[in-house]
């Protein structure tokens, strides 16, 4: 039931919303050139990668550079519609292809990057074992603080040690309390909280 939900909605918005995915595509084009699109690693398993697919926001840099979370060493590099488009998440509409793909559900954790399946395989072993999710329980309860914590970072390297020690775990906790109560009903509880909290922004 819940892939068919996801494959229903999915279809469903890229149906109501193809002129705003249009219009943000061409905004971003007009304002900070190609490409469109920032197609970046992720880890569906702990052994599975697919390619997560996000409106680009932020400046095009060496590979290298883009390693690990953005913190603040990396926010001078957010471009002007890459600030609004992360303020109302619309930077992940592109996600819906992801959706249909099954390489994603609606609800679910958020997909992590190799480097920290890898070093926290025990963790994400269970935590992986639901579906990666656009938004979810972690998502809701935990990403501004998460925010706030890995803004005040001036390098890569204090971005890394205060997401590892103080981001990973809490999040795994709140995505192992989805996972222990996951259903299409509860999906749908989040997804409307999502949409609210992104309204009042």
């Amino acid at each position: 039931m819940k892939r068919v939900f996801d494959i229903g909605l999915a279809l469903l918005l890229l149906l109501l919303l193809w002129p705003v995915i249009l219009a943000i595509a061409i905004a971003i084009l007009w304002r900070d050139g190609g490409p469109v699109f920032y197609v970046a690693e992720r880890m569906k398993t702990p052994e599975t990668p697919f390619n997560l697919i996000k409106f680009r926001t932020m400046s095009n840099v060496p590979a290298d550079q883009n390693a690990g979370v953005t913190g603040g060493d990396k926010t001078d590099r957010i471009t002007h519609v890459g600030k609004k488009l992360r303020r109302y998440r619309l930077d992940e509409l592109p996600q819906l292809i992801n959706v249909l793909r099954g390489d994603m559900s609606f609800v679910g954790p958020r997909p992590p990057l190799r480097q920290y399946t890898d070093a926290f395989s025990d963790l994400y072993s269970q935590v992986l074992r639901s579906r990666p999710g656009v938004t979810g329980l972690a998502t809701l309860h935990f990403h501004r603080h998460e925010e706030r914590l890995i803004a005040d970072a001036s390098t890569p390297e204090q971005t890394e040690q205060i997401y590892v020690t103080r981001c990973v775990p809490r999040k795994a906790v709140l995505d192992l309390i989805y996972q222990r109560h996951a259903s299409v009903c509860f999906d749908i509880t989040l997804l409307w909280e999502t949409i609210l909290k992104v309204l009042r922004r």
